[in-house]
């Protein structure tokens, strides 16, 4: 009898989280490394969320809250998604969990069975298909490519649901690629999805407040309405509120999935913990204007990245709408040689010896299912940015 669980031999350590540990292990050992591969802004949580966390450990508020979350909380993400989305919530439709993660993971688990099916268009964020693998599910990819921005067509979805589909995955602005849906986009998905009344949508939101020039965010229950009693909307502090660390997302949903949620999670963590759950409410509800500023600093590193990648032998770098990242291709670089003779023939190759050479650490794009690419988090300042990017042109430059 085998002693761990066979769900382990389907799921893969995040490549994400590996970079940016080997980033950090060469940093210790001495070497001048940029790390481009954690997705968290640079930037401090605000003040005012601070005092809010500060103030309610001093009004003892310790204890172990409701497992989906304080009634305030609760309230205010209520009041976010009226606010902002134009979706009608009853708090008791909303959730709370320990990140993101915890939020998508317990919805798996709530739905999947074996056999059942979701649909993921890639490139994808790394750990939507091995929480599908560990609930149980399997994972049927959609595919985009960069002569459409990277993002799922109505065609592209239509084709991947069959009569096993369960869930589509939606990530907009997505990570790893940055691409946001248009209104438009998101009606066409939404007219395929109104032919399968079997399909739920899980749209996953976080990076919704980074989005650049005059794009418009829209979330698909508030594009079609009728596909409300079939979304779970989510989201969360971590990216806009750069409040990574806190560890809270959220949801809205359907009142019958909230409730099987809330049962898992009972039986898992419990409530998320109080103090960032009071400094969440003070995000939601406090003053916004930090959001504003930050997203135009990151909009300016974007186009700092994209004209300086454009620029480096070999290499195409689109200009994503929102979050805080780019997924150039390094198509053209397949075959070639380093000054060392090592042939770069993947893109985790490519990613490996610009590590090996230059000290930039950045993640190779089969990770997020569809190369030969890399991504680029271009949360970090300026002066990094730059000479990040040029020692990327000096390293493209050098191969033969």
């Amino acid at each position: 009898m085998a002693f761990l669980a066979d769900a382990l031999s389907r799921v893969k350590p995040s490549a994400t989280i590996a970079v940016t540990q080997k980033a950090r292990e060469l940093k210790n050992a001495g070497r001048d490394i940029i790390g481009l591969g954690a997705g968290e802004p640079d930037f401090d949580t605000p003040d005012n969320v601070k005092n809010a966390a500060i103030e309610a450990i001093r009004r003892g508020e310790t204890k172990y809250p409701p497992v989906s979350g304080i009634a305030p909380l609760r309230d205010a993400i209520a009041k976010k998604f009226k606010r902002e989305n134009n979706l009608d919530y009853k708090p008791e439709q909303t959730i709370v969990g320990t990140g993101g993660k915890q939020i998508l993971f317990n919805a798996f688990m709530a739905t999947l069975n074996p056999g059942d099916e979701v649909v993921i268009p890639r490139p994808y964020w790394v750990s939507y298909p091995e929480m599908v693998a560990i609930c149980g599910g399997t994972s049927a990819f959609a595919e985009t490519s960069i002569d459409n921005g990277f993002k799922l067509t109505a065609e592209a979805l239509d084709k991947a649901i069959t009569p096993k589909t369960k869930w589509l995955v939606m990530n907009s602005p997505s990570n790893p690629s940055g691409a946001a849906y248009t209104e438009a986009e998101l009606r066409a998905l939404a007219d395929v999805l109104l032919k399968h009344p079997q399909v739920w949508v899980l749209t996953d939101d976080m990076y919704e407040h980074l989005t650049y020039g005059d794009f418009v965010f829209k979330t698909i229950a508030e594009v079609e309405p009728r596909l409300y009693e079939r979304t779970l909307t989510m989201n969360g502090v971590s990216k806009a509120y750069a409040m990574t660390g806190w560890r809270i997302g959220y949801a809205a949903g359907p009142l019958p999935l909230i409730k099987a949620m809330d049962m898992i999670q009972g039986q898992q963590t419990s409530g998320a913990c109080t103090i960032a759950q009071w400094a969440s409410v003070e995000a939601l509800n406090g003053p916004q204007d930090f959001v504003q500023k930050n997203k135009a600093i990151f909009q300016a590193r974007r186009d700092l990245v994209v004209s300086m990648l454009n620029q480096a032998r070999g290499i195409t770098c689109p200009s994503p709408e929102g979050a805080f990242y780019v997924y150039p291709s390094c198509a053209q670089l397949i075959g070639k040689k380093t000054q060392a003779g090592k042939v770069i023939d993947s893109d985790e190759a490519f990613c490996s010896e610009l590590l090996e050479a230059e000290g930039v650490a950045v993640v190779f794009g089969s990770a997020f299912g569809l190369g030969p690419n890399f991504r680029i988090s271009y949360a970090t300042s300026e002066k990094l940015l730059e000479e990040a990017c040029t020692r990327i042109q000096r390293f493209t430059a050098s191969l033969s």
